[in-house]
């Protein structure tokens, strides 16, 4: 895929749409079911997952997942936070940036043995494939990111 262009999925029916980041701001609608697509603000920010929705936003996903495990008291995590932000807008439409608060939502953290914050979940079409644990810098976190993409 091309980095010009944006993979948004469509709400209501599903279907990933491509979209050149050109005509982003044109209010693009779904090709099958002719839908408005969302903005991308809504797709270039972290999304926040919970113990109810982490199935749809993280296992349900056919692409590629970095999932932060964090917690509002920690230090390194809001450290982290800046570096996440950045890599949802320019990672948009080809990976998913997401945030799980470990506090609020204790089944997701003990299924995947979360024993230290801030921690980085990577997944690949619903598949954990790296646990990253600890605070690392932004080159760090960008390049695993970018080896679970191409993998």
């Amino acid at each position: 895929m091309a980095a010009d262009n944006l993979i948004i999925a469509c709400k209501k029916c599903g279907t990933k749409n491509r979209v050149p980041r050109a005509r982003i701001h044109d209010r693009p609608i779904c090709a099958k079911c002719r839908t408005l697509l969302p903005a991308i603000e809504a797709i270039s920010s972290p999304v926040i997952v919970t113990d109810q929705t982490f199935q749809r936003e993280i296992l349900d996903f056919g692409g590629t997942v970095l999932l932060d495990c964090w917690a509002p008291w920690c230090g390194p995590c809001k450290m982290v936070a800046p570096i996440l932000d950045q890599l949802a807008r320019t990672y948009a439409g080809r990976a998913k940036i997401a945030k799980l608060n470990v506090d609020q939502n204790p089944m997701t953290s003990s299924r995947y043995n979360i024993l230290s914050i801030p921690t980085m979940l990577f997944f690949k079409n619903g598949q954990l494939v790296k646990n990253l644990p600890g605070a690392y810098p932004q080159p760090e976190i960008e390049r695993q990111l970018r080896a679970v993409m191409g993998a």
